[in-house]
């Protein structure tokens, strides 16, 4: 009732305001009233009619409402035309009007005026001690981010012996940690000074001080503050303290943190519940997120936009994207925010249709878009190759005024170097005011994406060039070392390492994998090794990179002992793992193994994509289990051409050509186009079963019916397929038809096939083009003396004989294994040490004995 009586007194006033001869100091009140009010142009406009032509009837408790209601309207002009007033009247000193001054130049976006009001002030040695202008422009510098500058004019109050109170101290704190220009014992100082002087007492310095310290990354010392308030009924205290710990990873203390809010009955607000679900999204904790969602919606933050964008990005993080999408349809008022997570939640986790089909919904809703949702849209368009859109989306940054953010910047870039459209990319790139890490970073990693290595190194090297103090960041790196691993560049890719190791971001688990990744591309598996154990022994990434590498270096005993290594680690495997271990048991052919691994990925319910499936497929067919395979291959929904070229290898490697037609005209009819490993396949199919016609009919297919170009290895296996057959004319003659010039396979299979039936001249022109080419392999000479012995050449044979033996070569014994008790044991051609050798050949002449009398009884 009072308040209403005073409002209608302030009305009365006000009115009587239109007599010209009313008292200067109804006119104050009513500027006062109406400031107060939030009616700040009625408050200048009054001003306006009354000033008249003198401001000398204006009381000095007037000019702080004048300068609040310009600052309010960020109107500098009418602000200045005060400020001359306040001059005339020689009250430029006066505290009050000088911090009204300070904060509306700061305000209207004019510091050096401010600067300029505050040096005269202090300067003058009036009122130095008044914390209230200091403060104001302390903080003026702040929002300026002139940190420096900030800084140096607290410590310059603190010389003059102008005392800091809870806000001059709580807004130095909040920046010392901005931007990186600070350091930690700044921080620390500032703490000292509040305990010598008794300021500590503050709950709301202290939280400021929490904060800090986290950002510093010192947890420890936030937790210490923390301790040290006597009164925690303050909820900002713990939102602090809970956001804190889930930022610095330590989320276990930050969820034990919001139940013990709870249990002291803290009346939790809505950012208590961002925090501890931030807290559950790094640690992906989804049964604690679900508590917390329960406790939402038991307190009525469920239509909460910031909780619900919290609980979506959780769910989102968790990989629980149907939980999500149960949140965004229960928020009743979907603002922008939501729809953008909702959209994010869908890109982070590869549902990149139903990102954009959303967005065209959310179109539809008449909810425009901003600088978030079209850079997720646009990465989106990335991640599915749809060129054509993403440009559509690009073309509303002109449309509409839409801040053309670095974010979106990067993702354009993403998008038109993976989908090949350099000219694109490189428009994007040049339009950019300010290149930052991230753009160039994206430029990179686009020409990774694309093959394109060299232009991708040369980028880097422009980056360095164009700004010295752009320090190139882990993600940057991972693409420049991938980019040396693509061209196989181990100079350069060692310089880099060398570099890295003095900045410590060879530590970091996706470079250190890139690392492992060249080395053991270059064939240095032993470096690899090094960059391994040198870092985190939890990371699953890097035993993947480094179980890989012992594959690609045909080291399969190390890969499988590696992965066994890493399970006795606690170490869980993921689909990759199982995939990498797989190609190291095919080569091995170990197929108990093989099985066993099988079993594992069943029952600890690993996710079995279609690379998984592949591995799964290729290894059976390697250990002569064709008909898992085919089981396999059976329940696959999605197969791509890989999965079917495996199929029709594996029917082609055990002698079932027939089958393996029978497939390919299955994929034909499925709509998946053969690529050249397909009729690589297929010939080689064909070859193992002798069937001539329809491999020559395969390879005349695959060049007028699909236009893809026989490569060496097709027409190595055309002349094997030849050879074997034993049309050993037609074979040379196919030779020398190749528009291509031949390589040592093709002659090694000639040679093998005139061995075979007996044509020492074509095996003799074999030999000497085989000993052109390779005239330091030994089993060349070894075919050829073979070839002169069976066809009576005994001095050809042992003069080939005497200059092999000169040259001290010699042919390398072949190999074969056999698993026995779970343990592999090798037997080389001429000889095994093995201890079970003759137990084994004894086995051998029993089965040998038994098939030829099991052929007799037929």
């Amino acid at each position: 009732m009072r308040f209403k009586l005073h409002d209608v007194q302030v009305r009365r006033g006000l009115s009587c305001l239109a007599d010209s001869h009313v008292s200067p100091a109804w006119v104050g009140s009513g500027i006062r009233a109406l400031t107060q009010r939030g009616e700040y142009l009625q408050a200048l406009h009054l001003y306006t009619k009354h000033d008249g032509s003198s401001p000398l009837w204006t009381s000095v408790f007037t000019f702080p409402s004048l300068l609040k209601a310009c600052s309010f309207l960020t109107n500098l002009s009418y602000g200045k035309t005060i400020h001359a007033s306040v001059t005339v009247l020689g009250w430029r000193y006066n505290p009050f009007i000088a911090t009204s001054l300070v904060n509306m130049y700061v305000k209207c976006g004019s510091l050096d005026y401010a600067v300029q009001v505050f040096d005269g002030w202090s300067h003058s040695g009036v009122y130095t001690s008044d914390v209230t202008v200091w403060n104001s422009m302390i903080d003026g510098y702040f929002k300026f981010r002139r940190f420096k500058e900030g800084v140096e004019c607290f410590s310059r109050m603190l010389v003059l012996g102008v005392r800091p109170d809870a806000f001059s101290l709580s807004t130095v704190v909040s920046v010392l940690c901005k931007e990186g220009n600070f350091r930690r014992e700044e921080g620390k100082q500032i703490h000292g000074y509040m305990l010598r002087n008794s300021l500590d007492g503050d709950s709301f310095l202290k939280t400021a001080l929490i904060d800090m310290y986290f950002k510093f990354g010192l947890p420890t010392d936030a937790w210490r503050v923390f301790v040290e308030v006597e009164d925690k009924s303050n909820v900002v205290l713990w939102n602090v303290m809970i956001a804190g710990f889930g930022s610095s990873g330590i989320c276990e203390s930050s969820l034990e943190l919001y139940i013990l809010a709870k249990s002291n009955s803290v009346k939790l607000v809505s950012t208590s519940f961002t925090g501890a679900l931030g807290a559950c999204s790094r640690s992906e904790n989804s049964g604690f997120g679900r508590q917390i969602h329960c406790d939402v919606v038991k307190m009525g933050f469920d239509n909460d936009p910031y909780v619900s964008t919290s609980l979506l990005s959780m769910y989102s993080k968790c990989g629980m994207i149907g939980e999500g999408e149960t949140v965004f349809s229960c928020v009743i008022d979907q603002r922008l925010e939501i729809w953008n997570a909702m959209i994010a939640a869908y890109v982070e986790n590869e549902y990149g249709y139903s990102a954009l089909e959303l967005y065209g919904f959310m179109r539809q809703k008449s909810v425009l878009p901003d600088s978030f949702t079209l850079s997720n849209v646009i990465s989106c368009c990335s991640m599915l190759g749809l060129y054509d859109y993403g440009k559509s989306v690009h073309t509303e940054l002109f449309k509409r005024p839409i801040q053309s953010t670095p974010t979106i910047e990067s993702a354009l870039l993403t998008l038109y170097s993976k989908c090949g459209c350099d000219n694109d990319a490189y428009l994007v790139f040049k339009s950019m005011e300010g290149k930052d890490l991230v753009a160039w970073g994206s430029l990179i990693s686009g020409l990774c994406k694309n093959g394109k290595f060299k232009e991708a190194l040369e980028v880097f090297g422009s980056m360095k060039d164009e700004d010295d103090n752009l320090k190139p960041d882990s993600d940057v790196m991972t693409s420049v070392i991938n980019a040396c691993a693509g061209l196989e560049a181990l100079r350069c890719g060692l310089q880099y390492h060398g570099g890295m190791i003095k900045t410590g971001l060879v530590l970091n688990v996706f470079v250190g994998s890139s690392l492992i990744d060249l080395y053991s591309k270059c064939g240095l598996p032993e470096m690899a090794l090094k960059v391994f154990t040198s870092m985190r022994p939890d990371n699953i990434v890097a035993w993947n990179s480094m179980i890989s590498c012992y594959s690609r270096n045909n080291l399969p005993e190390l890969s499988i002992e590696l992965f066994n290594l890493m399970l006795n680690q606690g170490v869980l495997p993921d689909s990759l793992s199982v995939t990498s271990v797989l190609v190291a048991i095919s080569s091995t052919a170990s197929l108990l193994s093989g099985k066993s691994l099988h079993g594992y990925t069943l029952r600890r319910n690993i996710t079995s994509d279609s690379h998984l499936k592949n591995a799964l497929i290729d290894m059976y067919i390697k250990c002569g289990f064709s008909k898992y395979a085919e089981n396999i291959f059976k329940k696959m929904l999605h197969k791509s051409v890989i999965t079917w070229n495996l199929m029709i290898y594996g029917y082609g490697s055990h002698g079932d050509c027939f089958r393996a037609l029978s497939l390919f005209d299955e994929m034909k009819k499925a709509g998946e186009s053969p690529n050249d490993v397909t009729f690589l396949s297929l010939i080689s199919a064909c070859n193992h079963s002798g069937l001539v016609q329809e491999g020559k009919n395969i390879f005349e297919i695959m060049k007028h019916d699909y236009g893809i170009e026989p490569n060496i290895e097709h027409y190595a296996n055309m002349v094997d397929l030849l050879g074997r057959a034993g049309h050993l004319e037609e074979a040379y003659s196919f030779i020398k038809g190749i528009p291509i010039e031949p390589d040592s396979s093709m002659w090694q299979c000639l040679l093998s096939a005139s061995r075979t039936h007996h044509n020492v001249e074509l095996g003799i022109l074999s030999a000497e083009k085989l000993l052109r080419m390779e005239p330091e392999r030994g089993s060349t000479y070894v075919q050829l003396i073979n070839l002169y012995m069976e066809a009576g050449l005994k001095d050809e044979a042992a003069k080939l004989l005497g200059e092999m033996k000169e040259k001290g070569l010699q042919k390398k014994p072949g190999c074969s294994s056999i698993d026995v008790s779970n343990r592999t044991y090798v037997f080389f051609s001429g000889g095994s040490s093995s201890p079970i050798q003759a137990e084994v050949f004894n086995v051998l002449n029993w089965l040998k004995s038994n098939m030829l009398d099991e052929n007799k009884s037929t």
